[in-house]
């Protein structure tokens, strides 16, 4: 093993070693697209000493072999779990939202009734925590009212890390997560107990949650979808990495579809075909 690793089990200075770094890297950049730079490296090394100590491993490389053989793809989802950040609020970014319900809803309804369907396919990918699919319902609830049980109108929410949809799934958060939101529809859509707010289940129930990963060859969706949420979430990926995904949005969008990205984020609008509406939002036409 190279210089520059010390034993992890005596509590000396731990240090990963380059060959390691770039194992664990590339892994990582081949099964979720993540992209490691080495600037990232005591990043990386901070948030996986604690799972190696815990879990009694002698060094990275044999991390690495486990999370590598390992066929269930638990160890590469908690591997996901501790070098990604799922950092986000409810109220995020507002100005996607107030567009989705002033602009990209009102659209979608009026061509939905001229199209005598009920149907309304909404994807939050890289949903983190929950908090931008569970907004989406509630804005949805809003401007549809009592009219909003006629539509098939639910959310798909995905994302790669399992601790994310854990927390997605139970929908309790602390105060601190909605102090951007309005106050109004906190105390319509949520139950205090203590300092912590939970989802009220008419809004749990309308958002299913799973595991995907976006780097997959292709999506399995049967139906293209009319609006798309991914924000955010490219911010780690490469530029090839990003194109390719943005393609694959762009395939599963309906025509006239928006898409929506993190302000951080930008489209190279000559490798897209999506047109600029807003910043970080765009549409498909």
């Amino acid at each position: 093993m190279e210089q520059g690793y010390k034993e992890i089990n005596q509590g000396k200075i731990n240090l990963i070693s380059d060959s390691d770094f770039t194992l664990i890297r590339d892994l990582i950049y081949e099964k979720v697209g993540i992209n490691l730079t080495i600037e990232k490296k005591a990043l990386v090394t901070g948030r996986l000493l604690k799972v190696l100590r815990d879990n009694n491993f002698s060094s990275f490389s044999d991390y690495y072999n486990f999370v590598l053989n390992d066929k269930s793809g638990q160890a590469l989802s908690n591997l996901v779990d501790k070098i990604s950040t799922n950092h986000t609020f409810f109220g995020r970014e507002f100005e996607h939202f107030n567009h989705f319900q002033q602009v990209a809803l009102p659209e979608l309804v009026a061509r939905k009734n001229k199209e005598n369907s009920r149907d309304i396919r909404i994807w939050s990918a890289g949903c983190s925590t929950g908090e931008e699919p569970y907004t989406l319902v509630i804005l949805m609830k809003e401007y549809l009212g009592d009219s909003y049980k006629q539509w098939d109108a639910g959310v798909l929410a995905t994302d790669i890390s399992t601790v994310a949809l854990g927390k997605a799934i139970a929908g309790v958060y602390e105060s601190t997560k909605l102090h951007n939101f309005d106050v109004k529809l906190r105390d319509k859509y949520f139950k205090q107990n203590g300092d912590k707010w939970s989802v009220k289940d008419e809004i749990k129930r309308e958002v299913t949650f799973k595991r995907f990963n976006l780097m997959n060859d292709f999506f399995p969706f049967k139906h293209e979808f009319d609006i798309i949420f991914c924000r955010n979430v490219m911010i780690y990926f490469d530029t090839d990495t990003r194109v390719n995904l943005i393609n694959k949005f762009y395939n599963n969008l309906v025509n006239n579809g928006y898409f929506y990205i993190g302000h951080s984020e930008t489209i190279d609008r000559k490798r897209s075909d999506f047109k600029y509406i807003m910043p970080a939002a765009y549409q498909k036409v």
